[in-house]
This record gives structure tokens, C-alpha cells and sequence, in this order.
């Protein structure tokens, strides 16, 4: 196939933005356009965004990108789609239309749930390889069927779809004929076995979810509907799916059992591939499949930090500390290591290892001389101390790598790159192409469609930008860890 003029859209539909991109065979960008959306938080510790937003701010995105292509004379021939997971919609097949806000990955409504099915916490766990935490779609997904009037009939007689972001897309997109996830996203409700390949009839049974309401799982790289051309212009056909964390994976080649990526967004989520075998950690990380080909799936490890770049974004729009997100790698960089202040950012709860979504954020060593640039550091700084954690948690569970590829928004910054290598000690590799999650989604579209001839084809392509090695003194990084572990100890005996 020619591909010298062929493109690839990638959606990567985001937390706080839907954003389209057309890339070629190579990697380059054609064009690209991305759209902020309403964060709405009606009560402590809810997250909700509204879907027709989403799918508003999502279709502009990419008629604006296809247009663009088109102009510079590229064909989009398949679309790869990519998205916050966990985020659960339900809505009316008949009409389309959701019958409630879209309840967020970071939302915490369902704690109490949780905590009154732990006693099938093993069972989960066995089946899913995930936690019995608000995170996760299932409780979510039971969460409307209870309080919207009249859903959960609607739910057993048949009448509603549920889906994650990605499947709430591929319906729209494909004019309601496509109702299908990929594997990836499916691992991610507590509703999928992720060794027998299925959705489970216990975990239903469990978490009172119609087995009606579910998409069709497929391979991350496979057919999952054609656009309607009243959408797009063209009939194209949607060929990858994968969720953002183990799009990301994709996108930095991380083929190999023991290679690890780790994407600093919203919030932090480290993968590591375990191969064709589940590993299930004794350590409070998650079991997750990293991706299905051709019917073959490959498994990771993942650790998961709430909040990361919503930490900096918080300063700028929560508190006002900062005018912009560029300002916290100067400010970091005016101070010295020994500062003394401490941000455990449980703004959200905590994720890995943790798993206290009663958890919440606090500052720790503030005196009379604490400024803006103290809070910028330590917002930083606290992406990489939790990253420490969800490294040690992977060692302890015998999974160990030399180097991590990173990627995100927020490792454009040379001091968090450079303190991170500092903090875990190990190698740190940052990629040319810096839209690793969009990127994995085309790589899943173009597999599926013969623009890449196989996983060795698209590993060619990978190009490193920088790499940063540690150079912290010793001493000077043991005393830092120890009084992190300090700060956590205390955010989490004020939790409980």
C-alpha cells in the first residue's frame, strides 16, 4: 500500500479536553485541533462531565483536523480511537440521548458501595485483576440504574446502552450502529474476566448490571464500525480502540515483557507489560489487559496516581498561585531541595498502592516564608515521590525495568524529567513524538488496515528526544523519600 500521502485520525478523548489528531505512517502530524470541556463537581468528591459535550467538542476537533488533511492533500483512511476509561455513560438506545451526566474516572460517589461489597473483594480481584474501589465503571454504572427514576427498568427491559467514552463515541460516529469496546476498556469496569475474555455473569449478578446494556468486546485492532458520512463527510471505518493508559504503552512500543511507560496527564498511570500472563500483584496494583491482537491479549501491571497535572491545575485555576502551567518548572527550579514543603495530593483519594478514596490533599512544612514557588515544587514534586511508590510496589511484586519511557504533558518539562530520574534512580527516556496516547491509537488503526505491516514495522519508527540520569546525591534522596513517607503516613491516619 502507498502511504506516502495516507493518514490515520486519532481521537484521544481526554479529561479535560477532546482532541483529533491526523497523523502519517511516520509519526508526523498533519494537523491537529483540540477543545476544552466543562468540569462540573456537584457534590464533595463527584466528577460529571456532560456527554453531549463531549461528542460536541470531539466531532469539531476532527471535522476541523480532516479539513485541514485534506487541504494538505491527505487521505484519512482509518480512525483510531482513544479515551479516558472508567468514565461511564448510559443512554437510550431509542433516542441516543444520555439519561445522566457522564460520572468521571476521579468520582467518588460509590465509596460506600465499595466498602459494602468488600467482602468479595477475592472474587473481583481474581477475575478482573482490579480492586473494588469508585474508580472502576461497574459501581458507577449501578449508581444511575438506582437514581435516575426509572432506569433500571429500562436497563432490564433492554432499552439502555452503557459504554465508556469510546464506545460512546464509535455509536455516534457510526450513527448508533456500532455498540462495541475493545478489550483494553473493557478490563477496566470490574465487569470483565480478563482471563476467560467475557463479560462475567457473577460480576453482573454482583453489581446488578443488565447484561443488555453492554457492548460487544473486540480486539484493540479490529473492525468496530464505519462512520456516518452526515458525521464526518466519508465513510470511514474505525479500526483501534484502546483505553488512554494502554494506548499510551502502545504508542512508546513497549512490546516487550518488562518494558514500562509511565504518562504524566490529569493524572499518572505507570504500565508495565507482563507478557502473555496475567500477574497479580500482592502489592495494591492493578492486573489490566495492555492490549488484544489477533485474538492474542498481553497483560500489564498498572499503578495509578489520581491526580498529576490536575495538581498544577489546581494552582492555576483552584487557588490562583499560578497564571499559567509553564510558570511551575521556573518556580521549581528557584529553590533548593531541602524546602521543605510537602503536597500529598489526595484530591481525589488516593490511588496506588494506597486505595483510600477517603484520602485528602494536604500540605505539609509551611512557614511564614512559604511563596507560590514552594507550592509549584512540591505539586511537581509529588508526581514523582508517588511514582517512587508505584515502582517500589512493582518491585516488590518481582517486576522490575531498568528505564522508564515517559510521556504527557507534563514531562515537556526538563526539571520534572530530571528530578524524576533523580527520585526513582533509574534512566528516564522522554520520545520525539510526544503524543504517545493519540499516537497508539493510529498504530492500532493503521495495524488493523496493513499501513503498518506488524509491531516490528511500527517499532521502527520510535525516536528518543532526551534521556536524564540520576545525579541527586544519595544521602540528599533518602532524606526526601523518608519525609515523604511521613506526609502520606499522616494525610492517611487524618482519612480514617
Amino acid at each position: 500500500m502507498q502511504t506516502d500521502k495516507i493518514g490515520i485520525l486519532a481521537i484521544d478523548q481526554g479529561t479535560t479536553s477532546s482532541r483529533a489528531i491526523v497523523f502519517l505512517k511516520d509519526g508526523t502530524q498533519v494537523a491537529s485541533a483540540q477543545q476544552e470541556f466543562t468540569q462540573y463537581y456537584p457534590e464533595n468528591g463527584w466528577v460529571e462531565h456532560d456527554p453531549a459535550e463531549i461528542w460536541r467538542t470531539t466531532l469539531q476537533s476532527c471535522q476541523q483536523v480532516l479539513q485541514s488533511a485534506k487541504e494538505a492533500g491527505v487521505k484519512v483512511t482509518c480512525i483510531g480511537i482513544t479515551n479516558q476509561r472508567e468514565t461511564t455513560v448510559v443512554w437510550d438506545k431509542r433516542s441516543a440521548t444520555p439519561i445522566y451526566n457522564a460520572i468521571v474516572w476521579q468520582d467518588r460517589r460509590t465509596a460506600a458501595l465499595c466498602s459494602e461489597l468488600k467482602s468479595e473483594l477475592e472474587t473481583v480481584r481474581n477475575k478482573t485483576g482490579l480492586l473494588l474501589d469508585p474508580y472502576f465503571s461497574a459501581t458507577k454504572i449501578s449508581w444511575i440504574l438506582d437514581e435516575v427514576s426509572g432506569a433500571r427498568t429500562l436497563a432490564e427491559q433492554g432499552h439502555l446502552a452503557f459504554g465508556t467514552i469510546d464506545t460512546f463515541l464509535a455509536w455516534h460516529l457510526s450513527g448508533g450502529h456500532a455498540h462495541v469496546t475493545d478489550a483494553t476498556n473493557a478490563s477496566r469496569t470490574n465487569l470483565y474476566n480478563i482471563q476467560t475474555g467475557e463479560w462475567d455473569d457473577d460480576l453482573l449478578s454482583l453489581f446488578r448490571v443488565p447484561k443488555a446494556m453492554l457492548p460487544e468486546v473486540k480486539n484493540s485492532a479490529d473492525d468496530f464500525g464505519i462512520t456516518d458520512p452526515a458525521e464526518l463527510g466519508a465513510a470511514i471505518p474505525i479500526t483501534g480502540i484502546a483505553g488512554d493508559q494502554q494506548a499510551a504503552l502502545f504508542g512508546q512500543c513497549c512490546f516487550k515483557a518488562g518494558e514500562l511507560k509511565s504518562t504524566y496527564g490529569t493524572g499518572c498511570f505507570a504500565l508495565l507489560n507482563t507478557g502473555n500472563t496475567p500477574v497479580f500483584s500482592e502489592n495494591k496494583l492493578l492486573t489490566t489487559i495492555a492490549y488484544q491482537i489477533n485474538n492474542q491479549t498481553t497483560y500489564a501491571l498498572e499503578g495509578a496516581i489520581f491526580t498529576a497535572g490536575a495538581n498544577v491545575q489546581w494552582l492555576r485555576d483552584g487557588i490562583g498561585v499560578l497564571e499559567s502551567a509553564k510558570q511551575s518548572q521556573a518556580l521549581a527550579q528557584s529553590l533548593s531541595y531541602d524546602h521543605g514543603v510537602f503536597l500529598v495530593p489526595g484530591f481525589a483519594g488516593l490511588g496506588a498502592p494506597h486505595w483510600d478514596p477517603n484520602a485528602r490533599g494536604a500540605l505539609f512544612g509551611m512557614t511564614r516564608d512559604t511563596t507560590q514557588a514552594h507550592l509549584a515544587r512540591a505539586a511537581l514534586e509529588a508526581v514523582c515521590y508517588q511514582t517512587y511508590d508505584l515502582l517500589k510496589a512493582m518491585q516488590n511484586d518481582g517486576m522490575a525495568s531498568s528505564n522508564i519511557w515517559v510521556d504527557g504533558g507534563m514531562v515537556a518539562n526538563d526539571w520534572l524529567c530530571q528530578f524524576l530520574a533523580d527520585i526513582l534512580d533509574i534512566r528516564i527516556q522522554r520520545p520525539k513524538i510526544m503524543e504517545s496516547t493519540a499516537l497508539g491509537a493510529a498504530y492500532l488503526a493503521g495495524l488493523h488496515t496493513g499501513i503498518y505491516e506488524n509491531m516490528g514495522d511500527i517499532a521502527s519508527h520510535k525516536q528518543v528526544d532526551k534521556q536524564f540520569t540520576p545525579r541527586i546525591d544519595k544521602t540528599v534522596r533518602a532524606t526526601l523519600l523518608k519525609q515523604w513517607q511521613k506526609a502520606v503516613t499522616a494525610t492517611l491516619a487524618f482519612s480514617n
